[in-house]
């Protein structure tokens, strides 16, 4: 499977293309539309979550309920275009428009964010026409494609879920759960994504003050995926990891500057007889380890155990007290632009994290099992589970 995404922050609509849906999988607007209200969701969202309410629109690949095999196209449309149709539009200017009207014209880029660099690169007087695909408004539709994985994987019964470990220096400590399910519901009614009660006030506590300041902050969120056959990705090249993959997506979302898989740099202060997963074996499940320190990855591959996967997003470069820049037309110093944006995200940043994830991992299952229709996939699966168990 592979896709891509098309549209800006303020034009009419978001698009991606998905190409490798295997066909007779059950799918309707409704295994989107959770999703995307999800990323909405989260304490220290700004006003923009306000004006969309994002609901996604299927236009091709899916008929009466099932996929066809062909590319699926999903849609969802910014509600707030209706504002931007001059300064976003597709038609040459119309020299009577005033400048304001027509362009809202940025020659301040923001530290932190694609402006000027972009700028540079394609040779851009208007940092507008940076700004508005680099946003992560475009995430919209990354957590669409992934929502399509997830399904996928749900019909092989593999569990995708995420939460929240950090936000501003404040630490979940208390984030022990019985299984992937209790994990769902409980983050589910948080406001912050976060297993940890006594935490998840002082992240809201911590976002607020944020926001009086003007202020931004990131954090860590983490991705769990259960029921995982062993053997997905491969160690005979170093693109074929899958831990690799996943490693390579997380860091494609907006503003994450971090990875790790399992326990991740902590596995530099231990020694070896701490941090590798000992081995065991009975007769019901097969292979498995005591422990997942390794998050459920040796050698590029899955282990069958849980894969555990860390991400680091940092703060939101837009600020309400912006920082110093130099305007790209004058070359004076300047206050950076002003656009509307969050104190936090990092609630949302789970959401689309979980889906970039449960992409690689649906990708890397078809690799394995085959791509064109369900019931082949699913008795390819457990041909394979049975071989493994009796290995």
């Amino acid at each position: 499977m592979r896709y891509l995404t098309a549209g800006e922050s303020h034009g009419p609509q978001l698009t991606t293309i998905i190409e490798g849906v295997p066909a007779h999988l059950a799918l309707e607007t409704s295994d989107i539309d959770v999703d995307l209200a999800r990323r909405q969701k989260g304490h220290g969202r700004g006003r923009r979550m306000q004006i969309e309410k994002d609901q996604v629109k299927i236009v091709s690949g899916v008929r009466h309920g099932k996929t066809t095999g062909a590319p699926i196209t999903l849609i969802v449309e910014n509600d707030d275009w209706k504002h931007w149709t001059k300064i976003m539009g597709i038609e040459p200017l119309d020299e009577s428009m005033s400048e304001d009207e027509v362009k809202r014209k940025i020659t301040r880029p923001r530290p932190g964010h694609a402006d000027l660099v972009g700028a540079l690169k394609y040779n851009h007087r208007d940092m507008r026409n940076v700004l508005e695909r680099s946003s992560a408004r475009e995430t919209t539709v990354r957590v669409a494609a992934g929502a399509v994985a997830k399904k996928l994987l749900a019909t092989f019964g593999i569990k995708v879920a995420s939460h929240v470990l950090e936000i501003g220096g404040v630490k979940a400590e208390n984030v022990h759960y019985q299984s992937i399910e209790e994990l769902q519901e409980k983050t589910e009614n948080s406001p912050v994504r976060c297993l940890d009660l006594e935490a998840e006030q002082k992240m809201m506590n911590a976002i607020d003050q944020a926001k009086q300041d003007g202020d931004s902050i990131g954090g860590v969120v983490e991705v769990v995926i259960e029921g995982v056959p062993a053997g997905l990705g491969s160690y005979v090249q170093y693109d074929k990891k899958l831990d690799a993959k996943i490693t390579a997506a997380v860091m494609g979302i907006n503003a994450f500057k971090g990875v790790e898989i399992g326990i991740g740099f902590e596995a530099a202060r231990k020694p070896g007889s701490q941090v590798h997963d000992e081995i065991i074996w009975d007769e019901k499940t097969g292979y498995s380890r005591k422990s997942n320190n390794l998050g459920g990855f040796e050698g590029g591959m899955t282990t069958g155990m849980p894969i555990i996967v860390r991400g680091v997003m940092k703060p939101i470069p837009t600020l309400y007290k912006p920082l110093q820049s130099v305007d790209i037309d004058t070359k004076e110093p300047f206050e950076a632009s002003i656009e509307r944006s969050d104190s936090c995200a990092v609630p949302a940043a789970a959401v689309v994290a979980e889906a970039t994830v449960a992409w690689e991992v649906a990708v890397a299952l078809l690799d394995k099992f085959g791509k064109d229709f369900i019931d082949e996939i699913a008795g390819n699966i457990e041909r394979y589970q049975e071989r493994v168990r009796d290995f």
